[in-house]
């Protein structure tokens, strides 16, 4: 089901991730990534005390997350994601712009990440926000019968 994407931004909620929002949170990545993450990686951030936040609709649904690592000089976006309902309607940008703002108030100068070369939507969506290629890493992913995929490493400045 498609919801509106004239989104009242306003009346999102868009806060720092809790242990209280691990089991949404889980529950999104299992729909949405082949080979998710797992609750005790999403616990561990938080631990670690990566900038780790939720958005979520006034009814209090998970629309999507992101988990930010800051590295000397360069943020790494170790996670993002949109619940698969609300997918296509904006708010994959709008929650690159706000782990942008993260990684800028944390004093970084870009930010990288890693995508699955089989990503293609979400290539495409880092592309038009300019983030450009800059390697890849070999056999980086778990992938289907024991196999690995490469990642592409990507980044932009900030």
């Amino acid at each position: 089901m498609k919801h509106s994407p004239a989104w009242d931004l306003a009346r999102l909620v868009y806060e720092p991730m809790q242990v209280t929002d691990l089991a949404d949170v889980v529950a999104v990545e299992q729909s949405v990534y082949p080979h998710p993450w797992t609750r005790t990686n999403f616990a561990d951030s938080l631990k670690n005390g990566y900038q780790a936040w939720v958005l979520r609709n006034p009814a209090r649904e998970l629309l999507g997350y992101f988990l930010v690592m800051g590295v000397v000089d360069e943020a790494h976006l170790l996670n993002v994601a949109v619940a698969a309902p609300w997918q296509g309607q904006g708010l994959g940008r709008f929650l690159l712009n706000q782990s942008a703002a993260c990684a800028r108030g944390l004093g970084m100068e870009s930010m990288l990440l890693e995508v699955r070369p089989s990503n293609v939507r979400a290539l495409e969506i880092y592309r038009r926000y300019g983030f450009t290629e800059i390697g890849r890493r070999k056999g980086y992913y778990p992938a289907a019968n024991g196999t690995r995929e490469d990642a592409i490493v990507m980044r932009i400045a900030l």
